[in-house]
C-alpha cells in the first residue's frame, strides 16, 4: 500500500464509509496475509507485482498498481452491477481507488447503493472511488471541439481526477469558431499535457498543437454526419496531422488519451 492509497483508506475511515475493521484487513493484504472478509487471494510474491484477488466472475489484478502506477480499471460496459461491484470490493480492500467507465445509470444506480461514497458522472459514465484529499501532481488540460464531445472529453476529466492530477477542462472551442481558442492559449500553456477531443473532420488536435511546446493526445470521436463513418474520418484525419507532437488514441476512447496525459504529468512533476 503506497502513500495515496494509505491516505484513501484513512480518509474512508475518517467519513465512515468504511468501518475499522475493514482498514485492518485491508492493511492485512497489502502486507500479504490471508484476508478472510475480502476476496479470496492466490499465493503470489508482492514485491513482484503478481498479486490477484478472486470474485465469482473475474480475476482481479492487485500487482498492476506496484507494476504500473495506478490500479486495474473496469470497462463497464456488457458487465452487471454486481461483477463490477465484485472488482470494486476487491480493490477497495486492498487499498486501492476505483475506476469504472462505460456504466450505465442503471449500473450505477446498484453500485452506489453498496459505495455510496462513489463519484458518477452521468455524463462521462464513469464511476470513481478515489481519495479527494490526496496530493494533486500535475495539470493536464482537455479541450473539447463541440457540445456534443463533451461525453468523451468528461471520461478524460474523470480519469484525470482518479490519477490524482489537476484538470483543466474547456469546451466548446472547434475549429468553427477560432477566435474561442485563441483567447485560451496561455490557459493550455500551463498544463504538462493536453487531451484534445474533436468528432467532424477532427482538426482541433493540430491547431492546438500548433500553439503549445507539450504532448497532445487527440481522441477521434464518433460525433458527425454520414461521411464521418463513425469516427473513422476524424481518425483518419488526426493521424495525418503535420503537428509533430500530436499522438492519436482509438475513436472515443478519452479514458486512453488521458491516461497517458496523466502519467505524462506526473513524470513531468516528478521530474523523470
Amino acid at each position: 500500500m503506497d502513500r495515496e492509497q494509505l491516505e484513501t483508506t484513512i480518509q474512508q475511515l475518517l467519513d465512515g464509509s468504511c468501518t475499522m475493521t475493514e482498514v485492518i484487513d485491508r492493511l492485512r493484504s497489502s502486507l500479504g496475509f490471508a484476508t478472510p472478509s475480502a476476496p479470496q487471494h492466490t499465493n503470489s510474491d508482492n514485491a513482484s507485482g503478481t498479486r490477484i484477488a478472486l470474485t465469482p466472475v473475474a480475476c482481479v489484478d492487485l500487482g498492476r498498481a506496484s507494476r504500473c502506477g495506478f490500479p486495474e480499471v473496469v470497462y463497464g460496459r456488457g458487465k452487471t452491477p454486481e461483477a463490477i461491484v465484485g472488482v470494486f470490493e476487491a480493490l477497495s480492500a486492498a487499498g486501492q481507488s476505483c475506476l469504472a467507465t462505460r456504466v450505465d445509470e442503471q449500473q450505477a444506480v446498484a453500485i452506489l447503493e453498496r459505495f455510496p461514497e462513489a463519484v458518477f458522472n452521468q455524463t462521462a459514465g464513469t464511476l470513481r472511488i478515489s481519495s479527494e484529499t490526496a496530493e494533486r501532481r500535475g495539470l493536464v488540460a482537455v479541450v473539447s471541439a463541440g457540445t456534443s464531445d463533451l461525453p468523451v472529453a468528461e471520461e478524460a476529466a474523470e480519469t484525470i481526477r482518479w490519477m490524482n492530477c489537476d484538470v483543466d477542462l474547456i469546451v466548446d472551442v472547434g475549429v468553427a469558431g477560432p477566435q474561442r481558442l485563441v483567447g485560451r492559449i496561455d490557459q493550455l500553456r500551463k498544463a504538462q499535457a493536453i487531451v484534445v477531443v474533436a468528432g467532424m473532420e477532427g482538426a482541433l488536435p493540430s491547431v492546438v498543437a500548433g500553439h503549445v511546446s507539450t504532448p497532445v493526445f487527440a481522441v477521434p470521436t464518433s460525433v458527425g454526419y454520414g461521411a464521418n463513418f463513425g469516427g473513422v474520418a476524424a481518425l483518419l484525419s488526426m493521424l495525418n496531422s503535420c503537428a509533430a507532437n500530436v499522438a492519436v488514441v482509438n475513436i472515443d476512447a478519452g479514458f486512453k488519451a488521458a491516461y497517458l496525459a496523466g502519467m505524462v504529468a506526473r513524470a513531468t512533476c516528478d521530474g523523470s
